[in-house]
Formats: structure tokens, sequence, C-alpha cells
């Protein structure tokens, strides 16, 4: 079982010892610290590797809703709150789970179960080579570093390789699912690239050799935060 390092973000002491408690009880739980508001938390995130963050909601003038939205915070979330009010905005965010208060040790349990599946998903996808892509007589083996980008053409998307093109029914879901975004990302609602062919990035449109590519409103955030960062 991969060990998970996480932080608690609350500013009830109750509460906080309650969360702190149940941490304890788990082995594979590494609390590497906590904090009773959202600026200082936003601060130790920004030069500390996080897998989970345990984030009440409301912490006087810096809330944990607040810490989601202006931050790009790349650790699971389990939302724990004593109001279920902010369950829709939460899920909006991409929380892995909503744990109303008070929460049995159980219910804590499979809010971390989720977060273990979630975290162990997502080191297969990173290290995934290749997809099989289904085209209309066969399947084809994709080699995801000779992509350049996917485009999309109604029904279809049409695959743009350093040495050919393919054409299949595949949807951008399926391949966003598959595919690890810091490689290949949505950009646009007909488009996806690998970051490591793009040549520049104009203003709004991306040019990979003599390709210029639209990034839309939808993606734009998500994909200059992707570029931001060393890719891996």
């Amino acid at each position: 079982m991969m060990n998970i390092n996480c932080i608690i973000v609350e500013d009830e002491p109750l509460a906080l010892e309650r969360v702190l408690g149940y941490v304890q009880k788990l082995p594979y739980l590494n609390l590497l610290s906590t904090f009773d508001n959202g600026i200082d938390a936003l601060v130790y995130l920004k030069s500390n590797a996080v897998d989970l963050i345990f984030l009440d909601i409301n912490m006087g003038e810096f809330s944990g809703i607040q810490l989601l939205e202006t931050s790009n915070i790349k650790s699971e979330i389990i939302i724990t709150t004593a109001y279920d009010t902010y369950a829709l905005k939460g899920f909006d965010l991409n929380v892995t789970d909503y744990l109303l208060k008070p929460f049995t040790f159980e219910r804590f349990v499979l809010a971390v179960d989720r977060v273990q599946a979630n975290l162990t998903k997502a080191e297969v996808i990173h290290d995934k080579k290749y997809i099989f892509i289904k085209t209309e007589y066969r399947l084809e083996k994709l080699i995801l570093d000779e992509v350049l980008y996917i485009e999309g053409m109604r029904d279809y998307r049409r695959i743009h390789t350093i040495n050919k093109r393919i054409m299949t029914l595949k949807p951008f879901k399926e391949f966003e699912q598959e595919i690890p975004a810091n490689t290949i990302c949505r950009v646009h609602k007909s488009f996806m690239v690998a970051l490591d062919k793009i040549d520049s990035v104009e203003r709004d449109p991306i040019r990979i050799k003599d390709v210029i590519i639209p990034i839309s409103e939808t993606y734009k955030k998500s994909f200059l935060n992707l570029i931001s960062q060393p890719l891996k």
C-alpha cells in the first residue's frame, strides 16, 4: 500500500483533534503539517509536494474554497465541513470527497480509499508510453511520444503524429482519461496538444510546426498552469 503525504487545514481545535486522531490510526497516512488558516497552507503548498489535503471550508478571511480557486493545487482534496451548502461547489472544483462534520472513522477511511485509488491510477497513467486506438478495421498502437496534436472533426478524431495521421471515433473524454495531462492536454473543444511538441505560444494561438491551434477560455488556465511547470 502506497504512503500518502498529507496536511490538515482546520481552524477549529476540536475538529482538528478528530481528523488528527483518524490520520494517526492509518499507518499509510504520513502527516506533514497542520494549519489553522488557508494562507499559511497556501504558502506551504508553494514549496512542498502534498498528496492529500484535509480542508475545512470556513476559516476566517481566506476560506478553503478560496484556497482551491486561487491556486493551482495538484493534491487530492477531502473537504471537511459542518455545512452541506458547499458540496456542489466543492465537486465543481474536483475535490475527491466531502465529509460532513461530525463524520465517523468508517466514513473517513472510505474517503481516504478513494484518494488512494486516484493516486494509484494517476501513477499508472503517468508511466504510460502508448495506448491502442480503434480505427475502422483494427486496433492500432499509438506511441504517445510521437503525437503532435489531436484534432476533432465532427464524429471523428484525427491524430497527427510525427510520421502519420490516424482517424478514430474515440472521443476526447477517453483520451483525457488515458493520457497524462502533463504530456498531451486539452486546449480547446476540438484540440489536444503534445506539450513537448509546441514551438511557441503567442497570446492565444499555439504553434506546432506550421499549424496554428486555438486555446479556448475553458482550458486556458489549466493549460497555462501546465506549461509553467517543468515537464516530467
